[in-house]
């Protein structure tokens, strides 16, 4: 439905989306999800033909955002962060604006809105001027424009920003009911609004794509190790002779059960493995009887923190060499000029 292929967009100096690719599949939803800064609404402005991108290019639906705008722009709906809405406008009155936009046929504008107002709950608002909703009511009536038409795509940049616990509840509701009939792309930098709605998640950092894949892919991929806290009755070296003979485990430490006579063991495992029932058996032939067994996996947090870190690392790397490399330049050039004048 969507394929973006090195997507590049500059303000100034300042590289604010560097490089980006990816696809997007028909009738999922998908989540742009990076810190604040990290180039998402960028991307979005330029998916949706708001601003032009510095190279690359961005195909909606077989379309090329630049090349065949209308086309492409025909296939979007798309709610900013900020709903366009005109305050002195009634909901219906501006609904039926909207629509009158986005040419739909004069025949279909009622009804079309009425089954918006419908679906989304606004039934009851649709005589109130704009002014005076809520500003969960406001982000509905945005979501109702960018639905006006049925567009195959929906681009929603931070849905739920400024909700209260049950506007967002009520919002990831909607949403998930868009999945199928219409491919959805939204942007957070809330870990649980991603993960509460999403299909498949786009963590984006400095500009890059730094992970692609749906929640648990990327558990998948990110656990290395996984960790084991395990509670027994117990002497310390009993228990080392136990876990040295295990060839699955990566490391481990002890400390104070918390009752007498017992120790508590923190062990890594290599490529997560799963060694519960195996440590099991072990401990129990060796009569050390288990008081507690817990395993911990990576959440989408840890994900998150992990690539975003990494990525930040590697960007001021590459500026430390860059700079690096320009003041060999600059001491080279000045060498040769001392150079020069010593000769003279």
């Amino acid at each position: 439905m969507i394929q973006v292929e090195n997507l590049v967009k500059r303000y100034g100096g300042h590289v604010a989306v560097d490089g980006m690719s990816f696809t997007v599949e028909e009738g999922k939803i998908y989540g742009f999800l990076g810190p604040n800064g990290a180039g998402k609404t960028t991307t979005m402005n330029v998916m949706t033909g708001y601003i032009a991108a510095d190279g690359g290019t961005v195909a909606i639906n077989g379309h090329d955002i630049l090349k065949e705008p209308l086309a492409a722009k025909a296939c979007i709906g798309y709610l900013p962060e900020i709903p366009p809405l005109y305050p002195d406008m009634t909901v219906r009155e501006f609904l039926l604006f909207a629509a009158e936009l986005k040419k739909v046929p004069k025949t279909e504008r009622k009804s079309q809105v009425a089954a918006l107002e419908e679906r989304l709950s606004l039934s009851d608002m649709s005589c109130r001027l704009i002014r005076n909703l809520s500003k969960g009511y406001k982000q509905r009536v945005g979501l109702a424009q960018a639905l006006l038409g049925d567009p195959k795509v929906l681009i929603l940049d931070e849905p739920m920003v400024g909700l209260d616990p049950k506007q967002i509840i009520e919002m990831r509701d909607l949403i998930k009911g868009l999945a199928g009939k219409h491919t959805v792309i939204l942007s957070s930098h809330i870990l649980s609004e991603i993960s509460a709605v999403c299909d498949h998640i786009l963590i984006i950092s400095k500009g890059k794509l730094a992970a692609s894949g749906s929640p648990e892919e990327l558990q998948k991929m990110m656990q290395g190790t996984a960790e084991l806290a395990v509670t027994v009755i117990g002497e310390q070296e009993q228990a080392k002779a136990v876990l040295e003979q295990i060839g699955e485990i990566e490391r481990f430490t002890f400390e104070d059960g918390g009752e007498e006579g017992s120790i508590l063991i923190h062990i890594e495992t290599k490529d997560a493995a799963d060694i519960r029932k195996t440590l099991s058996v072990a401990l129990a032939g060796a009569g050390m009887p288990i008081l507690s067994m817990n395993r911990s996996e990576k959440s989408l947090e840890d994900i998150f923190m992990e690539l975003t870190e990494t990525e930040e690392a590697e960007s001021e790397a590459d500026q430390e060499k860059t700079a690096g490399t320009a003041a060999d330049e600059t001491d080279s050039v000045t060498g040769e000029e001392e150079t020069d004048e010593s000769n003279l």
